[in-house]
C-alpha cells in the first residue's frame, strides 16, 4: 500500500499510464473503525481487481465550528494504515492542511439551504459548506469514478449526491451501511470520547429511532409528537437531544401530515449529546401505504 501526501504525487501514482482507470474513493478524518473498513471493502468490491482504492485520511477545520473539536479529534494514522492495508486499501491520500489549503479557502461550495441548513446544518453553521468543499478538492484531486459514503451521515450522503449531480461531475456515489455494535449502536470514531457508562447508556438513542419507526409502521401518524415523544424520552434518560426528526429520504422534506405512498421511503433522524459526546443516527423507513 503507497502512502502519499501530495497532489502531485497522488495524480502520478495513480493516473500515470494513458489507460489508467478512475480509481475508487473512500474519504475519511481517520481515526477509524470497522464502519470505515466496510467502506473500503465495497469501493473494492464495486470496481473489482486492478482498479486503484484510495482512501483519504484528512480532519477537515473548515467542517468543524469554533467551539467544536477540532484540536482533540482522535488522530491514529500508523493504526489507520494498518487497517485500511488488511482492508484492500492501495493508496492513502494524507495531506497536511498546507497541501489542501495553501491559501485562505475564499472559494466555497454552498449546497442549497433547503437540504443543508435544516437538521445537522441547523446545529451546525457552514457545516456542509465545509464538507462539499473538501469532498469538491478531494474528487479534483483522486479523479475517482466511483466513491462511498456511509449512511449514517445520511443527509452528508445526500448533500454530496447533489452536489455532484448539479456540478455534472463524473463520479458514481454509493451509499454503505451503517455499521453497529452488537448493542445496535452506530460505529462512530467519536464512541471513543465516551466513558464507560455513558458507552452503556449510548444505545438508547437507537433505541429511541426503532420506537418512533415501530408506531409510524404500526399507524400512527402525528409525527411531531412522535418526534416529541422521542426527544422526551432522552431527555429522561439524561440526554441533550438537539433533534428527532421524520423525514422523507429523498430530499429531507416533511412528510405529509397524514403520511402516504407519494412520499416514498421514510428516515428518522436524530441528534443528541451524551455528557460531552455528540452521536448521530438515523433509521430508513419503508413508504407508507
Amino acid at each position: 500500500m503507497l502512502v502519499v501526501r501530495t497532489i502531485p504525487a497522488l495524480r502520478q501514482a495513480l493516473h500515470s499510464g494513458a489507460a489508467a482507470a478512475a480509481p475508487a474513493f473512500v474519504p475519511t478524518m481517520g481515526n477509524l473503525h470497522e464502519g470505515h473498513l466496510a467502506l473500503v471493502r465495497q469501493a473494492r468490491a464495486a470496481v473489482g481487481p486492478g482498479v486503484p482504492v484510495v482512501a483519504s485520511i484528512f480532519v477537515n477545520r473548515l467542517q468543524f465550528g469554533p467551539q467544536e473539536d477540532f484540536d482533540r479529534y482522535p488522530r491514529t494514522f500508523e493504526r489507520d494504515c494498518e487497517l485500511l492495508q488488511g482492508a484492500g486499501c492501495d493508496v492513502v491520500f494524507a495531506p497536511d492542511e498546507a497541501e489542501l489549503y495553501p491559501e485562505p479557502q475564499t472559494v466555497k461550495v454552498q449546497p442549497p439551504a433547503a437540504l443543508a441548513d435544516v437538521l445537522e446544518g441547523a446545529f451546525r453553521p457552514g457545516f456542509f459548506v465545509g464538507v462539499c468543499t473538501v469532498v469538491l478538492k478531494l474528487f479534483n484531486a483522486v479523479q475517482p469514478g466511483v466513491a462511498v459514503f456511509g449512511k449514517k451521515d445520511m443527509q452528508q450522503l445526500l448533500v454530496v449526491r447533489h452536489m455532484v449531480r448539479q456540478l455534472a461531475l463524473p463520479v458514481q456515489v454509493l451509499a454503505g451501511e451503517t455499521a453497529r455494535a452488537e448493542d445496535g449502536l452506530a460505529l462512530s470514531s467519536r464512541n471513543g470520547y465516551l466513558s464507560a457508562e455513558e458507552r452503556a447508556e449510548a444505545p438508547a438513542l437507537v433505541q429511541a429511532l426503532r420506537a418512533l419507526a415501530a408506531a409510524v409502521q404500526a399507524g400512527r401518524r402525528d409525527f411531531a409528537a412522535l418526534e416529541a415523544e422521542a426527544q422526551q424520552a432522552l431527555l429522561s434518560r439524561g440526554w441533550a437531544p438537539d433533534y428527532v426528526a421524520l423525514r422523507r429520504q429523498a430530499d429531507l422534506g416533511l412528510p405529509q401530515a397524514a403520511g402516504g405512498a407519494s412520499d416514498g421511503p421514510l428516515v428518522v433522524l436524530a441528534a443528541a449529546r451524551l455528557g460531552r459526546t455528540r452521536l448521530i443516527d438515523n433509521l430508513e423507513l419503508p413508504a407508507l401505504s
